[in-house]
């Protein structure tokens, strides 16, 4: 057996940026832990830029590693082998998303089905409510904080069902630029993952718009309006957050396609891109349905 019957495997060097990713994560946890703080007791602190600079070093950390890899890619340095590494490597990545997006779903579920029924009464001869909250109304949403202070559940109808037919057409555009890709159509591929990055766009800036309503006097849904109030915004910012990533992601592969990058048998980058991006399309369908309609 000769040498040549063998794939060989590019080792890359050691690198400093698993390092800055580290720190930066760790600023963005501790930043956004005391952001939100400040903002629930309205007063200003260190959290908000300590999160601004995390999420600055996260991208510095991005452009850098991941141009370390594309011009290794581009060198011819890496093999099949080297290429199940990576859709390993973005399956698991996938995979954490699921299971975190799930601890916000089991939340969601634990506050309608045990925590909100069990505060009526449900299983008990009284209204456990009624000892810590004067007047509880065991129903979901729950639109009065113990204060007293009321506000509006925000509905299907309108600017989230507008986002969801968004999410689910630039699935289908993502899909018609992959297929265009395989078949080596750079047109068609160029036109489609450009409509897909507008849509995410859209969905994006529809999504500031209906946070705008929620905070207007006529709604007064507040991140701090009760557990209501926290779920929704955490439900829904996060999705945003995970759309916002998605949309780097292809505008980074437009930018590459634009520049001669993939061929129809080795274009893993892009897939993986498309992956994320109908990850996050079936979370947002998801969200509309135990969120907005249920």
């Amino acid at each position: 057996m000769t040498n040549k019957e063998y794939e060989s495997y590019y080792v890359p060097s050691q690198s400093h940026w698993p390092i800055v990713g580290a720190v930066a994560l760790f600023m963005i946890a501790l930043g956004a832990g005391h952001y939100v703080t400040d903002l629930s007791k309205q007063q200003s602190g260190w959290g908000g830029y300590l999160l601004l600079a995390g999420i600055a070093l996260v991208i510095y950390m991005l452009v850098g590693w991941f141009s370390d890899v594309i011009n290794e890619s581009l060198a011819g340095k890496y093999s099949h082998q080297m290429n199940n590494s990576f859709k390993q490597g973005m399956s698991w990545f996938i995979f954490s998303e699921v299971m975190f997006f799930a601890a916000f779903f089991g939340a969601l579920l634990y506050l309608r089905v045990f925590s909100v029924p069990w505060l009526g009464g449900a299983g008990n001869n009284f209204e456990t409510g009624a000892v810590l909250w004067p007047d509880f109304i065991a129903q979901w949403p729950l639109l009065t904080t113990p204060d007293g202070t009321t506000t509006s559940a925000m509905g299907w109808y309108g600017l989230p069902l507008i986002n969801t037919i968004i999410l689910i057409t630039s699935s289908v555009t993502a899909h018609f630029a992959h297929v265009a890709l395989i078949k080596n159509n750079r047109k068609p591929l160029k036109i489609w993952l450009g409509l897909t990055i507008l849509l995410g766009i859209a969905f994006i800036s529809l999504q500031v718009l209906e946070y705008a309503h929620g905070y207007s006097e006529e709604m007064r849904l507040f991140l701090e309006s009760g557990v209501y109030g926290n779920s929704f915004y955490l439900l829904t910012g996060f999705h945003g957050m995970h759309v916002t990533l998605g949309c780097i992601m292809l505008i980074v592969m437009w930018f590459r396609i634009m520049k001669g990058h993939f061929t129809p048998n080795n274009h893993f980058a892009f897939k993986a891109a498309s992956w994320y991006w109908h990850f996050v399309d079936v979370v947002w369908v998801m969200l509309f349905v135990f969120v907005y309609i249920l």
